[in-house]
Parts: structure tokens; C-alpha cells; sequence
């Protein structure tokens, strides 16, 4: 039977007086349901279904399987903290709160894992089915919970799942979310109970949109259609090691065989000979365009087509990702304690992936371990970052190279290996589809893990037509594209998740660290005895000799094969360092000494070096840093690629009066992009213009804007130009994905062209409307200004004092799922924005935009933190949008505009904290 209240169900959260422009809102929508109700069937929405599944917040629920009362205390942004006296007691109520307030997210959430979107969607998500289950996110996490995890682990994961349906017993899809209601109107999908293996999955989830390199694998190999290795290379140089610092520095390896110091050499090369860090030229033996280039060209095009297509789970497929972590010790801070800072940086969505939340025992004892808060997945027990009573960490994705890709010899019912044909690992999936006929699909794996070029019918045909030199075997049935990638065996992230949790010390820290197989990512530390450290876990692989990972290798020869992993004693960290801090922001782990390839595509350390650069600026001559200090460093806007080019761009003589007009923005810039600068505006116009002229013009379609045609030479032209024989080639992506993204690596690119003026990359063409060719640097950036000044004309007005950035980069918050692709009216009712921000690309305060595809943010600080280890109490910290997922609740994008102008909510954790800040208690009742 349905739980037993002494509140009435569907209490509005909160405060009990009504903001005005809440009521206006929700009559707006009344009014624009009962129309489109009406049209479709005489049929509408009423207040109370808008309304029906907004959590109750007050009062008590009575539930099945606690052991005892547990108090769940929100504050006046809906935020809860949960007090139990048992563990199991304690994630069984997160299960049930997380379900209150966002269980229509983990519904989706979880269909996408497992591969069932059409279940909820219908025709339109099959292929997208297909791809997930082909990969098997779900299966590895059902052998991951039945084979790795620890009893204790799966107790937790049991309790977790019991709070979740005990929320959706006795409920109807309308009485748990807008979305439901609006899904009624095409399918009779009802939401089906949790399980263990629900919350498992979410992880194989987070790993895929923080894999590591595998889009630059792809787009390397697609560039050798149209550029040589050298060129290829000039668009991927080398970490720069001597201007941007490395994240460990004076840290060890292997307690028991010593260390290594930071400091390298000047070669740029590892121990192994091979090229380190941030290089795509591939070590020698490793290029797969020697034995079947045809072909990997052509599979990798479509392949991308298919992964293009692949819902977000956290980040922006891949793409792009960033984040920003550090940790300063007490010996520099105002309290004489550390202080730790976090924003990852992550696809903007709506609600937050994060969800904020404390989780707190009564008494610390065996039989209740846990007092700690801070940010979790809704759908997954514990606090992914936060703090404890003794310890605060951090993330940032590391960037380690946890993904190859294979071209595989197909020959009958096997593939070719080592000279000898081996049968596939298949198995069929039958995928059910609203409204429509299942579709059983067959998958494949070979011994690099499954045949991704199966899901797509043109990559077949190409895999059996496409050419290929003598050195590759004869192509028989064709050739397929295989994935080996760690999150597709079984690990044990979820035991780490809890015993981070509950680490005391440094020790415990590591321990727990150690556990976190996938995905890799860069752990900082500080604690309140004033310790602050590092450390990098993960599984990551190690490689036969000739292969480093940059590229696709042949899967038929073993030489290319995975020999193992990094063991945890040998993988990178640091602790209590002499400077006194530790950064982290994607660059590079370590310096070129280290013994093992991690990656060949770090980031480039534009973020890190800046925020190294405010500290020292802080605390040289004895300064301290504090809490406002952190949150300053934190909205950091400034632009390190204006700090290169502008002085050089106030060089040009313009001439067309309009034009210098706006490059006297330029002049006094502080190169700052805050949200009302028209020089921010204009110098971000020219970047990507800069880019677009240089680059972007050169790229194969495959990497360029869907949309975006250009009259090039064909492939396989030599010789003079031929005008004749231009061919119109138009891009193949969608603009946030696209190249040049005008990132850091762009950064590196422009800046060791800078002194080349007369490089290839400088020139262009003259076409269309265009006089005369840009024949060197000069010639290119004068038409790049010439470009913006008529570009944001059309944007933004000819007068140039109504120009600012924020009115081109703009953020939108839409709903992953009917916000995106629903009808307008769902569309209206669930989405958001937009918000005109500061920041931009590799900047600290990194909301991110694409510069191949436009101004609009794609990326952003999807939270922020600021951890106090004197008093915890005075940590503050943000979300993108609120606590709650319901469209037309108070908490549903609360935090978004102080989230905009940087600001951070207090942080409460102790007890009596908590109580002084709570708005709402309800009681659960055993």
C-alpha cells in the first residue's frame, strides 16, 4: 500500500507564500496545454497535474524496510541533508529523496545505460539502442556487481535501490513527473522498479563522456585525407612543457624504487624514445594508414557519424572536457588550513548532473559510518565530491588514454588474429520500442572488445569495398572497427565512491583512490590536520612496443595489443609539496621522465599555468589566501590567446574606417571577457575567424560544421590549381563539435606559428566576393578583423557601443529529453535562458564555446566548490540549476543566476549549522 503521511502528498517544498511570477508561470502553462490538449483530443493540464508530483517536504512518511526514524532537513534551496542511525538506513532515504526530486532523470539516466531509450522514446532512439548495447555498459555493471564489488558495497547499492521504490510504490507515471504526463499523450510507458545494477551503470556512463583521447584518434586519422603527417603533427605539438607546469612536481612513484623529479629534458621525448605528451605524430611502426588507410578513412567518417548521435551523459562527448581543481596548505591561507577549490567542467544540462546533499550519521560508530556532504549523481548512493569531518577532495579528468581503437580483419564468422581466424563473441538483444515492432540486432566482439562498425550499414559496405595497399591482408569480407576501452571490464569504482567517503587520512585517501579504476581521474586532497596532496588513479593500459595509442592499429597483428596495466604503486602523486600547493586543470600529470606513456593528448595547460600564476601572484612576499581569494580565482576571465595576438593586431593598418573603429576596442583591452566588454566580443570574432581562415578551410569535411560548404581540390589532386576541377564539399558535424574548436591546443598551434609569417597555414585563396589572396600571417589576421567587424555588424548592430560578449555567448539550459526534441510547448514549458556569461574557452572561468561552430556556451562550470578544512562551515559552494528536476518547482533553476554572476551559497555541515539553515523537515518512519 501506499506510504502513510500525517502531511498532504505533494506538499510544495519550502517557503508557503507563492512568488507571483511563479503563478504567472504555471497559468502560462495551463493555458498553452489546454490548447495543445485540446487539438489533440479535447484533453488538458491542470495546476494540480503540474503540481502532483512535487515532493513532499514536510511532515512524515512512513516507510517499509527502515530500521529507524530518519530526518531529512532541506534548506531554502531545497537542498537536503539526511540523518539516520545505520547505514542501510541512511542510503535507503538518499534512494527515497534523490526519487523525489529527480527520478524522471534517472529513469532516462538508466534506459540510456542499458541501451532502452526506445522503451520511452520510441523509433526515433533505435539506433542509439543499438550503439549502447553493443557497447554493454549494463552487462559489464551486472558482472561488476555479481564478481568485483564488496559485500558491503552491494548492501548499500541494495538499500539505495529499496528508498528508490519505495518513492515510486503506489504512484502513476503523472504523480512522479511533468515529463510522464506528456509521455502519456504517445505511449503507455510506465516506470519500472530500481535495481543495484541501475546505479552501476551510471558510472560506465561518466567513463564514456571522460574517456580520454578517442576523438582525437578519430580525427587524426581523418585528417590524413587531406594533410601530410607533418601538418598533422603541427596541429597537435608538443605539451609545452617549459612554460606550463606539470601537475606532480616533486612527487614519487613506487615507494620501494624511488622517484622522480619533476624536471626533464629538452627533447621532449620519454624515457621509452617515444614522443611525450600532447604529440600526435605516432611512434615509429604505429601508423595504421601503412596497411589500410582507405578503409579506416571511410570507417572512421561513418563511425562518428554513429557516435555523434550518442546521448551526453555528463560531459560533451568527449569533447572539449575540462575542469579545474586545486589545494593551497594552511602555511598559505588565512586560517592556517588548506582550502580546496573544484569546478568540473561538463555539458550544460537541465536539471544539473550534480545534485547536492548531505549525508550524515547520527553518531559516527560501526553500525553508521558515514558524515559527509557535498555532490552526487541522483541515481547512485554517496557523494561523488565533497568533503567529510576529516577530509575534502576534488576531480579532474586526467585525461589518460583508457580507449584504442581497431581496424579489424573480417573473414566469415571470425576475424583474422596473429595469421589465424577467431570466431566472434556474439549475442543477440532484442530492443523493444514504444509504440513500434522490436528490432533484434546481432553484436559482435572480437578480442579487442565489440565490433562498433556493426551498427552502421555503410560502414559495412565500405569495410567490404574500400581499398587498401599490399602491406594490409587481402579484404575478403571487409573490415570493422573494434573498441578496447577499460570501463568495458568489470572494476570497482562504486567500492571506491564509499570509501572515499569515509577516508580519515591521506592513507585512507589512497586506499580508497586506488579502487577507482574508471575513469581515471586527477584526486586532490587536503585534510584538517593541514595536508594537502595528489594522486592519479586508474586503470590505465600499457602498450606493445610501436603502439602509443594516438591512432587506430591493426587489430590483426598482436603487436599493437594491450600488455597490461600502470600498476597503482607506479601511477603518479604527491603530497605536502615545498610550494605549498597543487593545481590541476588537464595538463600535463607529469614531466617527461616518468616511465610510462599515460597519454599523447593532454591539455595544454592554459587553465592550470593561470591558476598557478594567481597563486604565486597571491602569496609571493608572504600574502595569504582566502576563501573570496579561492572564489575570485575561480571566475578568473582572462584570455591568454588575446595576451599573444593582440599586440600583433593593433600592428595592422586596417585602413576601412569601420573596421579600425573596432580594432580600437583592442587598445587598453585587459583582455578580460567579462559578459559587457564589446572588446572581449570583437577579439573572440577575429580568434575564430583566425582559426577559420587558417584552419578550418583545410580541414576534411568529415571535422568541419554540417552546413558549411567550400570549393576545394580534390584528394587526390597534384600540381597547379585546377579551378576547374573544385569540387563543393560540405562539413559533416554539428557545430559544437566541430574543428578548430579554438581551444588550448589551438592556442599552441597559433603560437608556434607566430614567428612564421610566411607559413602554408597563413595562406588562402582568393574566392567569391574576396579580392586578392592572403599570402602571409599579416595578410591573414587583417582579413580575419575585416571578417568580425562585418560579422558582428549582422549580429550584433553597426553601432559598436552596444557590442558585448555576453550577448553572443549566451547559455541555454534545456531539458536532455523533451526539452530537446519535444513539441514547442514542451520545449516552453521545460527549458530555460538564456544567460549572458563571462569566460570563455581555456579560461579559468572556462564556459566553453566552439569556434568552429559560433559563440554559444556548449561547456561550463557545472558547479563550483570551495572547501574551508579550518571550519567546514564556512566551505560555500553552487549548482548549475537547483535541487529539484520538476519543471515549475522553485528549485528547479534557483541557483542558476547567482551560478551566472559567480557567487556561492554557504555550506552547512554541522549539526547545529544544518538546523539554523533548514526551511523543511520531513521524517521517515520506519
Amino acid at each position: 500500500m501506499p506510504p502513510n503521511t500525517t502531511a498532504p502528498t505533494g506538499q510544495q517544498p519550502g517557503k508557503s507564500g507563492r512568488k507571483k511570477g511563479r503563478k504567472a508561470r504555471l497559468i502560462v502553462l495551463v493555458l498553452v496545454l489546454a490548447v495543445v490538449g485540446g487539438v489533440a483530443g479535447g484533453a488538458y493540464w491542470s495546476i494540480s497535474t503540474v503540481r502532483a508530483s512535487f515532493p513532499q517536504t514536510k511532515g512524515s512518511i512512513t516507510l517499509d524496510g527502515l530500521s529507524g526514524p530518519v530526518d531529512v532537513k532541506r534548506d531554502g534551496h531545497g537542498i537536503p541533508q539526511i540523518y539516520a542511525s545505520s547505514d542501510e538506513d541512511l542510503f535507503m532515504a538518499q534512494g527515497y529523496v534523490q526519487a523525489q526530486d529527480r527520478f524522471y532523470e534517472m529513469d532516462v539516466r538508466r534506459h540510456m545505460t542499458s541501451g532502452r531509450l526506445s522503451e520511452m522514446f520510441g523509433k526515433d532512439q533505435v539506433d542509439n539502442d543499438e550503439f549502447l548495447r553493443t557497447l554493454g555498459w549494463d552487462r559489464v555493471a551486472k558482472e561488476e556487481y555479481d564478481t568485483k564489488l564488496s559485500a558491503t558495497t552491494k548492501k548499500y547499492l541494495q538499500a539505495y535501490a529499496k528508498g528508490v521504490n519505495a518513492y515510486l510504490k503506489g504512484k502513476e507515471g503523472e504523480d512522479i513527473s511533468l515529463e510522464y504526463a506528456a509521455l502519456g499523450f504517445t505511449n503507455d510507458y510506465k516506470p519500472q522498479q530500481w535495481t543495484p545494477v541501475d546505479s552501476v551503470s551510471w558510472l560506465k556512463a561518466m567513463a564514456w563522456d571522460l574517456r580520454g583521447n578517442m576523438q582525437d584518434e578519430i580525427d587524426r586519422s581523418l585528417m590524413t585525407s587531406r594533410l601530410g603527417p607533418q601538418q598533422i603533427a603541427e596541429l597537435y605539438p608538443q605539451y609545452p612543457y617549459s612554460r606550463n607546469e606539470v601537475i606532480v612536481q616533486q612527487g614519487q612513484y613506487d615507494e620501494l624504487n624511488g622517484t622522480f623529479e619533476g624536471a626533464g629534458g629538452a627533447d621532449g621525448t620519454s624515457t621509452d624514445g617515444t614522443a611525450a605528451g600532447g604529440t600526435g605524430t605516432p611512434a615509429s611502426g604505429t601508423s595504421t594508414s601503412s596497411s589500410a588507410s582507405s578503409a579506416l578513412q571511410s570507417q572512421l567518417s561513418g563511425l562518428y557519424e554513429v557516435l555523434e548521435d550518442v546521448p551526453t551523459a555528463v560531459g560533451v562527448n568527449g569533447n572539449g572536457i575540462g575542469s579545474n581543481s586545486w589545494v593551497i596548505g594552511g602555511a598559505h591561507t588565512i586560517t592556517g588550513k588548506p582550502l580546496l577549490a573544484n569546478d568540473p567542467h561538463l555539458s550544460a544540462s537541465l536539471p544539473s548532473v550534480w545534485y547536492q546533499m548531505g549525508l550524515h550519521c547520527r553518531t559516527v560508530s560501526d553500525k553508521c559510518q558515514y558524515d559527509v556532504s557535498g555532490y552526487t549523481f541522483a541515481g547512485m548512493p554517496g557523494v561523488i565530491i565533497g568533503h567529510n569531518q576529516d577530509i575534502s577532495w576534488g576531480m579532474t579528468n586526467s585525461g589518460a588514454d583508457v580507449t584504442d581503437l581497431y581496424l579489424e580483419k573480417l573473414t566469415g564468422d571470425g576475424y583474422l588474429y596473429d595469421g589465424k581466424v577467431k570466431p566472434f563473441d556474439s549475442r543477440e538483444e532484442t530492443i523493444k520500442v514504444a509504440g513500434g515492432t522490436s528490432k533484434k540486432i546481432v553484436v559482435r566482439e572480437t578480442n579487442n572488445g565489440p565490433l562498433l562498425s556493426d551498427r552502421d550499414d555503410e560502414l559495412v559496405k565500405v569495410g567490404k569495398k574500400a581499398t587498401v595497399d599490399t602491406a594490409a591482408p587481402d579484404r575478403g569480407d571487409g573490415y570493422g572497427i573494434a573498441l578496447r576501452w577499460t570501463a568495458l571490464e568489470p572494476g570497482t569504482s562504486m567500492d571506491a565512491v564509499f570509501a572515499l567517503n569515509k577516508a580519515a587520512d591521506w592513507d585512507d585517501f589512497r586506499a580508497a583512490a586506488a579502487l577507482f579504476d574508471v575513469p581515471s581521474q586527477n584526486l586532490v586532497y587536503a585534510d584538517t590536520q593541514d595536508n594537502i596532496g595528489y594522486t592519479l588513479p586508474g586503470k590505465i593500459p600499457t602498450r606493445a612496443q610501436g603502439h602509443d595509442g594516438s591512432i587506430p592499429a591493426p587489430g590483426w597483428d598482436a603487436k599493437y595489443d594491450w600488455t597490461g596495466y600502470i600498476d597503482q604503486d607506479e601511477l603518479p602523486y604527491e603530497y605536502n609539496p615545498e610550494r605549498g600547493y597543487i593545481v590541476t586543470a588537464n595538463q600535463a600529470v607529469v614531466d617527461k621522465d616518468y616511465p610510462y606513456r599515460l597519454t599523447t593528448d593532454w591539455g595544454y595547460g592554459a587553465r592550470s599555468q593561470r591558476i598557478a600564476d594567481l597563486i604565486e601572484s597571491k602569496i609571493k612576499g608572504g600574502g595569504k589566501v582566502s576563501t573570496e581569494d579561492m572564489r575570485q580565482m575561480q571566475l578568473d576571465n582572462s584570455s591568454e590567446i588575446a595576451k599573444l595576438l593582440v599586440p600583433q593586431l593593433l600592428k595592422i593598418d586596417v585602413g576601412d574606417k569601420d573596421v579600425r573603429e573596432a580594432q580600437k576596442l583592442l587598445e587598453g583591452w585587459d583582455y578580460t571577457q567579462d559578459a559587457d566588454s564589446a572588446a572581449a566580443a570583437y577579439f573572440n570574432s577575429v580568434w575564430r575567424n583566425v582559426l577559420k581562415l587558417a584552419f578550418g578551410h583545410k580541414l576534411p569535411k568529415e571535422l568541419r560544421v554540417k552546413g558549411q560548404c567550400l570549393w576545394v581540390e580534390p584528394v587526390d589532386t597534384t600540381g597547379p590549381v585546377d579551378e576547374e576541377r573544385r569540387v563543393r564539399e560540405c562539413g559533416a558535424r554539428d557545430a559544437d563539435q566541430a574543428q578548430p574548436d579554438g581551444g588550448d591546443r589551438w592556442f599552441e598551434v597559433v603560437r608556434s606559428l607566430m614567428d612564421d609569417e610566411d607559413s602554408d597555414w597563413w595562406t588562402t585563396p582568393a574566392s567569391g566576393a574576396r579580392e586578392g589572396a592572403d599570402r602571409n600571417r599579416d595578410d591573414l589576421f587583417k582579413r580575419a578583423m575585416i571578417d568580425a567587424r562585418w560579422e558582428l555588424t549582422a549580429k550584433l548592430g553597426k553601432d559598436i557601443d552596444t557590442w558585448s560578449w555576453g550577448r553572443l555567448h549566451r547559455l541555454f539550459l534545456k531539458n536532455q529529453t523533451l526539452g530537446a526534441d519535444g513539441p514547442g510547448f514542451l520545449q516552453y514549458a521545460l527549458n530555460r535562458g538564456p544567460w549572458k556569461l563571462s569566460g570563455g574557452e581555456a579560461t579559468v572561468n572556462a564556459s566553453g564555446w566552439n569556434a568552429a561552430g559560433g559563440y554559444g556556451v556548449v561547456w561550463v562550470p557545472s558547479m563550483r566548490m570551495v572547501v574551508n578544512l579550518d571550519d567546514l562551515d564556512k566551505s560555500k559552494w553552487i549548482n548549475l540549476t537547483g535541487a529539484s528536476g520538476h519543471a515549475y518547482s522553485d528549485h528547479y533553476t534557483d541557483q542558476t543566476d547567482k551560478w551566472a554572476k559567480g557567487e556561492l551559497l554557504d555550506w552547512s555541515f554541522s549539526r547545529q549549522a544544518v538546523a539554523e539553515s533548514t526551511s523543511d523537515t520531513l521524517v521517515l518512519k520506519p
